[in-house]
């Protein structure tokens, strides 16, 4: 799909919404552990290190921002990832930081000689 060029001011302000939801580190690293599968605040908290509270505010702004679903299981809620497209936006800026740090690794090599 080809976007609009101009981006239209409406979108515009839905893509700055969804990198401000992606731009928390431990929004990444439950992400990344929901790629996994499906997994309780307990699991994400153990997983990860984190606190309770730290988890579930997170959760609660990636699911509010439809990025991941929710359902209950007996007195569990378990988390899954909604939006499999965070996962393309995060190869896409890995190659990119791959790319920037062989740029650099070649500069200090060159600057080596």
């Amino acid at each position: 799909m080809t976007l609009a060029h101009p981006l239209p001011d409406p979108l515009v302000v839905r893509i700055a919404e969804r990198f401000r939801i992606l731009g928390e580190p431990m929004r990444i690293r439950l992400l990344d552990r929901l790629r996994d599968g499906e997994a309780s605040v307990h699991e994400l908290t153990v997983a990860l290190g984190a606190t309770q509270q730290n988890v579930s505010k997170h959760l609660g702004l990636l699911h509010a921002a439809g990025v991941v679903s929710r359902r209950r299981e007996g007195t569990r809620v378990l988390y899954t990832i909604a939006d499999e497209s965070v996962f393309d936006l995060c190869e896409t800026v890995c190659g990119g930081l791959r790319r920037q740090v062989g740029d650099l690794d070649d500069l200090l090599a060159g600057a080596v000689r």
